[in-house]
C-alpha cells in the first residue's frame, strides 16, 4: 500500500479540488447595470455567448428598462445592438434618454415565420454584442439554435417571452420571470450557480 499523504500535502501538490475555490463567481458576464442581480449571477452579469430569457406577463413590464444600461454602454463603445421583429416600433426618444446611442442601433423588420430565423442570423453572426428577440413560437429545438447560435456568434442573446413558457425546460444559460405582485424578478434558472429563493426588487 502506497504512503497516505495528509490533506494538507495533497492541496499542496494540487492534485485535490478545493470547492471554495472552484465555486467562487466567474466574474467575466456582462454588467446588467443592477448591482443586486449581478451579485446573485455566476458571471457578474449577463452571460456572454448566451442566451438569456425574459419571462413576461405582458409587454411593457419594464423589461426593456432592464436591459437598458447594458445596451446604452455596448452602443456607447461602439458595439452592435440589434432589435428583431419587435413588437412595437421602438420610440427613439426613449431608447436616446436611456444612454442608448442609436447609431449602434438596429431594428430588423421580419413576418412571424421569418423573426426565428432573422434573430439566429443576427446571434451567429458575428457583427452584434446584443441581439433581442421576441420569439413567439419558438419550442426548445428553436431554442437550442438560438443557444448555439449566440454561442458561435459570442453575443449576449435576450429572448422576450410569455411568461407561460416558464414551465416549459428551456436550454437558455438564464432565466428571468418578471412577478407583478412583487414588482420584482425572479431567477428561474442560472447556469452554473444556484437559484435565488427571493425575487429581487431592482431600483429603475
Amino acid at each position: 500500500m502506497g504512503e497516505v499523504l495528509a490533506l494538507d500535502e495533497l492541496m499542496a501538490a494540487r492534485t485535490v479540488w478545493r470547492a471554495s475555490r472552484g465555486s467562487a463567481l466567474n466574474h467575466e458576464g456582462e454588467p446588467t447595470g443592477h448591482p443586486t442581480l449581478d451579485a446573485v449571477l455566476p458571471t457578474g452579469g449577463w452571460p456572454r455567448k448566451a442566451l438569456t430569457e425574459l419571462l413576461l406577463p405582458a409587454d411593457g413590464v419594464g423589461e426593456i428598462a432592464l436591459l437598458l444600461p447594458t445596451l446604452a454602454r455596448m452602443t456607447a463603445a461602439g458595439k452592435r445592438v440589434v432589435l428583431v421583429a419587435p413588437p412595437y416600433i421602438p420610440y427613439a426618444p426613449a431608447w436616446q434618454s436611456g444612454g442608448v446611442e442609436l447609431g449602434g442601433m438596429d431594428v430588423v423588420e421580419a413576418e412571424p415565420r421569418d423573426a426565428l430565423w432573422a434573430f439566429e442570423q443576427c446571434l451567429r453572426s458575428g457583427a452584434c454584442s446584443a441581439v433581442l428577440g421576441w420569439p413567439k413560437t419558438a419550442d426548445a429545438r428553436a431554442l437550442r439554435r438560438l443557444q448555439v447560435a449566440a454561442d458561435s456568434g459570442d453575443c449576449c442573446g435576450f429572448a422576450l417571452r410569455d411568461r407561460r413558457h416558464a414551465v416549459n425546460p428551456s436550454p437558455a444559460a438564464l432565466r428571468l420571470e418578471y412577478l407583478p405582485a412583487h414588482d420584482a424578478w425572479q431567477v428561474r434558472k442560472c447556469r452554473g450557480g444556484q437559484v435565488p429563493s427571493q425575487p429581487l426588487r431592482l431600483a429603475q
